[in-house]
């Protein structure tokens, strides 16, 4: 009976060990499970900070307010709500619209400045880098009061365009509209833009391009045919990185759209203050979530073709 008992013993003390030992010899000949360990501390972390967040805004979204209080009851009547008010449909449409024309005018004016930089700059690239990201070292606060004094009825426009004859009465639409919220948008935005439309391009072979001028192509058929479709990856990312927060972006419409130039931001952010209406806002936060989520993959599918077509 002794020596049964210590074989066991052993054998329990012996299996962990050779459960270890077929562990590292597993992580050592897969690449992908070192790969998923390499991962693991940033899965945590975005499990973490990003899925129990959702799952919690989730559950939020179910519940009903009664007065001061919540009901915990778990009903679908806020998404009912959101689905049938016209007023939540309009500041979806007018949010998406407002941040996909900045989305556009952000990358069409940062696409010349990286270009110019991954072509036509040979030393100091990342000085030039540097200076062009300068301005957006400071608070995004501070930039969207400096365009409010910018855009204002006595502010700089208005100014120099009334000290030299060309109005009589300031310009009210540059301030507390929508244009104002774009531009304010398309700038705060740039450097967003600017570093992986400069990454897309620094990465073509400029062999290439040397290829196509050798068979003919002009400056217009060689950016069209070569360019064009090899810095996709950087306009698509960028594109990404401008749409997505900005759609849901309260600071600078609350500052300088005005009633016409309020997007759904606003309004969540005050079902979460002033109205204490804590679940309507999570409502509103998901269904915001959904749509964006939608129109992006609809958005790289769409891009994806033309793609495989221009190539």
């Amino acid at each position: 009976m002794a020596e049964t008992s210590l074989s066991k013993s052993r054998t329990a003390r012996g299996a962990p060990r050779a459960f270890g030992a077929r562990l590292t010899r597993y992580l050592r000949r897969s690449e992908t499970a070192r790969g998923y360990l390499l991962m693991s501390p940033t899965l945590l972390i975005m499990t973490i900070g990003i899925v129990v967040p959702f799952i919690i805004l989730l559950v939020i979204s179910m519940w009903t307010r009664q007065g001061f209080s919540f009901d915990t009851t778990l009903t679908l009547a806020n998404y009912a709500r959101a689905w049938n008010e016209p007023i939540y449909g309009a500041l979806l449409a007018r949010s998406f619209w407002i941040s996909g024309v900045a989305t556009v005018a952000t990358v069409a004016l940062c696409y010349p400045m990286a270009y110019y930089v991954a072509f036509h700059v040979h030393r100091n690239k990342m000085m030039w880098l540097i200076l062009m990201t300068l301005p957006f070292w400071t608070s995004y606060l501070l930039r969207v009061f400096a365009w409010k004094v910018i855009l204002g009825y006595e502010g700089v426009i208005n100014s120099g365009l009334s000290a030299v004859g060309l109005i009589d009465a300031p310009l009210a639409f540059l301030l507390y509209s929508p244009s104002a919220v774009i531009i304010t948008l398309a700038h705060a935005w740039a450097a967003f833009a600017i570093l992986p439309l400069y990454v897309s391009l620094e990465k073509i072979d400029k062999s290439l391009l040397e290829a196509a001028t050798d068979l003919g192509d002009g400056p217009v058929a060689r950016f069209l045919r070569i360019t064009l479709p090899l810095s996709m990856p950087g306009i698509i990312a960028a594109s990404f990185l401008i749409f997505i927060p900005t759609t849901g972006d309260y600071i600078t419409p609350a500052l300088l759209g005005g009633p016409d130039g309020a997007m759904i931001g606003n309004l969540i952010q005050v079902q979460f203050g002033a109205v204490n209406n804590w679940p309507m806002g999570a409502t509103l936060s998901i269904v915001l979530m959904l749509w964006i989520a939608a129109l992006a993959l609809a958005f790289l599918l769409v891009t994806c073709k033309v793609q495989e077509r221009i190539a």
